[in-house]
């Protein structure tokens, strides 16, 4: 089997926003932290320039990211990643892949968190 390797070096800062979860009237409601709360990770960051979608004739560009890091039990589908250099804060898509399950290396698919109507 051949040993993965990582695209690029684990060398830009990100930080991991663990979800707190609230009963509210009988409705689970989850916050995140903000950025500068969360926990600093470290990890490859890369953008496409994002994700054309043509969605019932409304075209849009939807920002996406890869983030290779290194292996967390602690990431899951229900964390956000912050990038503090520029505020900007991204859901992670699907389940974080585990690479080979060796519990070494993650790789996340991010779509980035906006408001507006």
């Amino acid at each position: 089997m051949a040993q993965f390797k990582l695209s690029a070096p684990l060398n830009v800062p990100l930080m991991l926003l663990l979800p707190k979860y609230t009963n509210s009237v009988g409705v689970d409601v989850k916050t995140y932290p903000n950025i500068k709360d969360g926990v600093l990770i470290f990890g490859s960051f890369r953008t496409f320039g994002g994700t054309e979608r043509d969605v019932d004739g409304i075209y849009s560009i939807e920002n996406t990211a890869t983030v290779e890091t290194w292996f967390r039990p602690d990431i899951k589908s229900n964390c956000r990643i912050g990038i503090p250099q520029t505020g900007a804060v991204y859901d992670i898509l699907g389940e974080p892949e585990n690479i080979g399950m060796r519990n070494q290396y993650l790789i996340l698919k991010l779509i980035e968190v906006k408001g507006g109507a």
